[in-house]
C-alpha cells in the first residue's frame, strides 16, 4: 500500500507531532527533508509513555548531523549528540541501521503487515507468548505503555517465524523495546531489528543468536574481567559460588536492566563502533558495583542479584556520561583480541560438545575436594588459581602430570610426563616453605623447534605467581602496557645465552588490528624481544620469562632455582632469590565433558 504523503495526513494523523510540538520539539527537527532514499521519521506517542520520557531525556534543538565519517559519527555518538533530541536520534538510529550490509533477502515493514495479523492474531498481544529463543526473558519496559509492551511482543513473534535460525537470544527484547521508542510503527521497528539480526558483514557482529554464540561471548567477558579488572574479579571470587554464572549475566545488565537512558547511549554508540562497546560498558559497570559495594555486606547472598540492583539503580550512583567516559578509559586491548578470543571460546566449546543450552557448571567445582591431592596447594589455593586461567579451561579439572615425588628429580622426566599437554600450571614448593609458580600457555614439546639452541616459545597468556608468603599474580607486561607493542626496530635482545625468538611480522599501526595474546609473540613486532620471553626448555634447565634477568629458573636436576625481576613479566621475585626445591608439581587440565 503506497503511503500517503506529510501534507496528506488527517488532523487524527498529526496528533503524535502535536504531541512533540506540546513538548518543545520544533517542526524543523521532526520534518527534515525526504529524500527519495529516506522517508520521514516521525516518533509516534501510542506507545510511549511521554511522561517518563520527559523525565529521562529533554528534547532540545540540534541541528541535523551533517557528515556520515566514521571517526566523526564516533565522536559525536560517544559525545551524545543525538542524544539531545528524540526525533534526530530516530533520524540517526534510521540512518545507522539502514547501511548495515544485509542478506539479499531481508524482511521489511511489508513483510511485517502481511504477517502480523496471521501471526498474533486478534489475541491480546499482552498475552501473547515469547519463543522459546528469547530465554524467558522479561519485556524491558523503559518508557512503553501497555500498547507498547504487546507490540514488542508481536514484533517478537513475527521476527522468531522470518527467522529460523536463531536458537538463543536473550537480548532480543530489549533491542526491540528500545527500538520501538524510535520507530514510527511497529512494521518500521520490526524492519530495524531484521536489518540488524540478518548483517552478514564477517567483521561486524551485533546480537548473539545462538546458544554457542552467547555462551563464548560470557566465557570471553570473563577472559576481559580477569585481564583488565582484577579487583573486581578477586571479588567476584570471593564472594560468588559460581564466578562463571556471575559472568554469564554480562548481556542482562545492559539489555534488562540499564535504565532508557543508559542503553539507548549505549546503543547510540554501539550502532557505530559495535560489539566491543557491550564489553566495554559491561566492565565499567561491575568496575563501578566493586568499587561501591567493596568493604560493604552484600544485600543478599546472590550477588547476581545485588549486581542486578545496582545495575537498575544507577542513576543513584553514575550518570551516562560517567558510565561512558569509564567505559572507554578502560585499556581494552584489541577488537581484533576479542574476535579471537571468542573464537577460541567457541572452539573450546565445540570440543566439549556444548552448542545447545544446558545447565552451567559450577567453576569452583572444577576443583574437587574429594578427589583433588596436591603436596604444595590446598584445594582453597588451587581455586584461587584456577579462576586465573582462561575462560575456555576453567570447566577443566587438574590433572597432576608430573611430581618429583613420585617421578624424581630428572629434567628428561619432566619433559616426558609434560609433552603433550596444553597448557600447563607449574607448582614450586621451596625448603623455607614459599610457594610459587606459572601458567604456561604451551606444550613443552615445542622447545624441540630451537634444535640444540635454548630459544623462549609460548604466548601472551602465561603469567606466574606466587601463593606463600602472600599472592601475586604476574601478567605478559604488554596486557598492562599494550603501548610497548608498536611498529619499529628491534631495541636489542637483553639476554644473550638464548637464541632469537621466531621472527615478528610487522604491528598494525591501527591497535584495533593488533592480535590477542594467546596468539606466539611471532605475530608482534615488540620494542625488545625480551618482551616476548615467555618459556623456554633445553636439557640442563628450564626458564620462565627473561631480560634483565628471569622469573624462573630450574636446573636440570629439578633441585636447585633462581628468581627475580624479568622485563616479559615485570615481576618481583616470587621468593628467596636463590632457593631449594622441595617439590615440583606439574598440572595439565582434564576435560569434565570427557568423564
Amino acid at each position: 500500500m503506497q503511503e500517503r504523503s506529510v501534507h496528506a495526513r488527517t488532523p487524527r494523523e498529526h496528533a503524535p507531532r502535536f504531541l512533540l510540538l506540546r513538548r518543545g520539539v520544533s517542526c524543523a527537527a521532526l520534518v527534515p527533508e525526504v529524500g527519495p532514499e529516506e522517508k520521514l521519521k516521525v516518533l509516534q506517542g501510542r506507545f510511549i509513555d511521554w511522561d517518563k520520557m520527559d523525565s529521562t531525556i529533554q528534547d532540545q534543538d540540534a541541528k541535523e548531523l551533517t557528515s556520515t565519517e566514521f571517526q566523526d559519527l564516533k565522536q559525536l555518538a560517544r559525545q551524545g549528540y543525538w542524544a539531545k533530541n528524540h526525533s534526530l536520534r530516530a533520524k540517526v538510529y534510521h540512518k545507522l541501521i539502514n547501511d548495515i550490509p544485509c542478506r539479499t533477502v531481508t524482511p521489511d515493514a511489508h513483510v511485517y503487515r502481511d504477517i502480523v495479523v496471521k501471526i498474533a492474531g486478534k489475541r491480546n498481544s499482552g498475552s501473547l507468548p515469547l519463543p522459546e529463543f528469547v530465554d524467558n526473558s522479561l519485556v524491558p519496559t523503559y518508557c512503553l505503555n501497555a500498547e507498547g509492551i504487546g507490540a514488542v511482543r508481536k514484533i517478537i513473534s513475527c521476527i522468531a517465524s522470518q527467522f529460523p535460525d536463531i536458537s538463543f537470544c536473550p537480548a532480543l527484547p530489549s533491542v526491540v523495546a528500545l527500538l520501538l521508542h524510535y520507530s514510527r510503527d511497529e512494521a518500521e521497528c520490526f524492519e530495524k531489528v531484521c536489518r540488524i539480526l540478518a548483517c552478514n558483514d564477517p567483521s561486524k557482529h551485533f546480537i548473539d543468536q545462538t546458544f554457542l554464540a552467547f555462551e563464548s561471548s560470557c566465557m570471553t567477558f570473563g577472559d576481559l574481567v580477569n585481564k583488565y579488572c582484577q579487583a573486581a574479579h578477586k571479588l567476584m571470587v570471593a564472594v560468588s559460588k559460581d564466578v562463571l554464572e556471575v559472568y554469564s549475566d554480562w548481556q542482562r545488565w545492559l539489555f534488562g536492566e540499564l535504565p532508557l537512558i543508559y542503553v539507548a547511549r549505549v546503543f547510540d554508540v554501539f550502532l557505530v563502533e559495535g560489539y566491543k562497546v557491550l564489553y566495554r560498558v559491561a566492565l565499567a559497570l561491575l568496575k563501578f558495583f566493586h568499587k561501591v559495594r567493596v568493604g560493604q555486606t552484600m544485600e543478599s547472598d546472590n550477588v547476581q542479584q545485588d549486581i542486578r540492583a545496582f545495575v537498575r539503580d544507577i542513576a543513584k550512583s553514575v550518570s551516562p556520561e560517567k558510565l561512558l567516559e569509564k567505559a572507554f578509559a578502560i585499556r581494552l586491548f584489541s577488537r581484533k583480541e576479542i574476535q579471537l578470543l571468542q573464537m577460541a571460546n567457541e572452539k573450546a566449546l565445540q570440543q566439549k560438545g556444548i552448542t545447545v543450552k544446558q545447565k552451567r557448571q559450577n567453576v569452583h567445582l572444577a576443583v574437587h575436594a574429594e578427589n583433588f591431592k596436591s603436596e604444595i596447594v590446598d584445594v582453597k589455593k588451587m581455586r584461587d588459581i584456577w579462576s586465573w586461567i582462561p575462560e575456555r579451561f576453567a570447566l577443566c579439572q587438574p590433572l597432576l602430570l608430573f611430581t618429583t615425588s613420585e617421578h624424581g628429580c630428572s629434567l628428561s622426566r619432566f619433559y616426558s610426563h609434560c609433552e603433550g599437554h596444553e597448557p600447563t600450571l607449574l607448582l614450586i614448593k621451596t625448603t623455607a616453605q614459599e610457594v610459587c609458580g606459572a601458567y604456561l600457555s604451551t606444550d613443552w614439546n615445542e622447545r624441540k623447534r630451537g634444535g640444540n639452541k635454548l630459544s623462549f616459545f609460548g604466548t601472551g597468556e602465561c603469567f606466574v605467581f606466587r601463593l606463600v608468603p602472600e599472592v601475586e599474580r604476574y601478567e605478559w607486561v604488554i596486557i598492562r602496557h599494550p603501548e610497548l607493542a608498536m611498529t619499529g626496530p628491534e631495541q636489542g635482545n637483553n639476554s644473550s645465552h638464548v637464541s632469537d625468538p621466531p621472527s615478528a611480522t610487522s604491528l598494525p599501526s591501527d591497535p584495533s588490528d593488533r592480535l590477542s595474546p594467546f596468539l606466539s609473540a611471532r605475530h608482534f613486532n615488540l620494542p625488545s624481544k625480551a618482551a616476548s620471553m615467555f618459556m623456554a626448555g633445553g636439557m640442563e634447565c628450564i626458564i620462565i620469562g627473561g631480560g634483565d634477568g628471569q622469573a624462573l629458573y630450574i636446573d636440570a636436576d629439578l633441585n636447585h632455582g633462581r628468581t627475580g625481576h624479568c622485563n616479559t613479566f615485570n615481576n618481583q621475585p616470587l621468593c628467596s632469590e636463590s632457593f631449594q626445591i622441595a617439590i615440583i608439581e606439574v598440572w595439565g587440565f582434564k576435560d569434565t565433558m570427557s568423564n
